[in-house]
């Protein structure tokens, strides 16, 4: 497996990686977070059951009208309008496993705990998703964001994936999977490696998990791995009824609206995921240098869950999805302004351009000039981020390892400053 570090070093191996109970017990990443009032991040980490259910049964209800709608026209043999609203079904479908099961995995979503337990397992049905390969794997990804020795989820270099027959796919059917979609081949394949509690052999193998992460991270995690492999086994068993019942009532239409988003539509989910992290810095504790946040739509920022702030959601996991543009009005001043997606798109083409003749090559995400300098190492950590480490970004980003940073919820306590309209 080759990783990427910010001094151009490229390929470590899976034998030169610690195992992640030494990770855990010895390596700490003291991040630096924009100072923000203590009251109004109380504020801002307030969850709601009337926005987390406006969110949740919203992109269902969606999800249900495309697939209703594409029935209709099936029925009526609109062919051209039947393959328009298939392709809208898939793609509303194809946000099920990136954006609502990372928000609801988080825990931040509903103020009522069985409320988001019950709507992680909502969309992990229809989305057919092992949610504990997601917990385990996430919670490393926001404790060592970018660091390879704890952080495998994401390595760089990413190659943004250019090529016209894998962009064919994302505009048609996916078959083969690639750059930030996992494809329905490889989807399929991690299931039954799973669910016979084998692990993927080659780096990429597993679509969006490479063999040697997830071992990695299961080691010495064995109860949750054994949810892992009967999650997937549940998950076989409620694809194979998706497709079997509905071929045997004689509507195999709705086998195919049940899993359509597996293979289809999966181009929005592909442009505005791929900026997250790509082209940007690893091994700094500088969360405005290594996530990129921008701009979108109003319809693809509710289908993506707000994640298009990530930058913000990443120095505060425990802000809610539908929080975090009030938190960036809070910390303007302090992050990068986001990128439009157009934006995004041309930085990373430059960045990967560039990368082809500098391997080692990482972007320097510019800085206003009301912000704290560039934090590149822990001694250039500000003394109130050494003393308090971000006070209030310290909510578990998932529950499934124990995190240097993890808090119990804060109190609802009213605010001393008006959050920003």
């Amino acid at each position: 497996m080759a990783t990427s570090t910010s001094n151009g070093t490229v390929g470590a191996t899976a034998a030169e990686f610690r195992p992640m109970a030494e990770v855990r017990r010895d390596f700490r990443v003291k991040w630096y977070r924009s100072p923000v009032e203590p009251a109004l991040l109380r504020e801002l980490m307030r969850r709601s059951d009337w926005h987390g259910g406006l969110h949740s049964v919203g992109h269902l209800l969606l999800w249900g009208a495309t697939g209703a709608l594409t029935w209709l026209l099936f029925a009526a043999e609109l062919w051209p309008l039947f393959a328009v609203t298939l392709m809208a079904h898939g793609v509303v479908g194809s946000f099920f496993k990136g954006a609502a099961i990372h928000e609801l995995g988080h825990g931040t979503v509903f103020r009522t705990k069985w409320l988001n337990g019950l709507f992680t397992r909502v969309f992990c049905l229809f989305g057919f998703v092992n949610i504990y390969d997601f917990k385990v794997s996430h919670s490393y990804h926001h404790r060592y964001t970018l660091h390879p020795e704890g952080d495998r989820e994401v390595v760089l270099p990413q190659d943004p994936t250019y090529r016209f027959l894998y962009l064919l796919q994302l505009f048609t059917v996916n078959i083969t999977g690639g750059y930030q979609s996992a494809g329905l081949w490889p989807v399929l394949r991690l299931h039954v490696i799973t669910a016979l509690n084998r692990y993927p052999s080659a780096t990429g193998a597993g679509g969006d998990w490479d063999g040697e992460w997830m071992r990695a991270i299961y080691r010495d995690a064995p109860a949750m791995r054994r949810r892992a492999v009967w999650a997937a086994r549940l998950i076989l068993l409620s694809l194979a009824a998706a497709i079997a019942i509905p071929a045997a009532l004689g509507v195999p239409i709705l086998a195919l609206l049940l899993t359509a988003h597996l293979a289809i539509g999966h181009w929005l989910r592909w442009l505005v995921g791929g900026p997250m992290h790509a082209g940007l810095r690893d091994n700094v504790p500088d969360f405005r240098l290594c996530v990129r946040s921008n701009t979108l739509d109003p319809i693809s920022e509710f289908l993506y869950w707000g994640m298009n702030w990530h930058t913000e959601h990443h120095m505060y996991a425990g802000v809610p999805c539908y929080n975090l543009a009030k938190l960036y009005r809070v910390i303007r001043d302090d992050v990068p302004a986001p990128r439009t997606l157009l934006g995004s798109w041309r930085e990373i083409l430059a960045i990967w351009k560039r990368q082809q003749t500098e391997p080692g090559y990482q972007y320097d995400t510019p800085l206003p000039p009301t912000a704290h300098p560039p934090v590149l190492s822990q001694a250039d950590l500000p003394r109130r981020s050494r003393a308090a480490r971000g006070r209030g970004g310290r909510s578990p980003p998932c529950r499934a390892v124990p995190a240097p940073h993890a808090a119990a919820t804060p109190r609802s306590t009213p605010p001393a400053t008006r959050l920003p309209r």
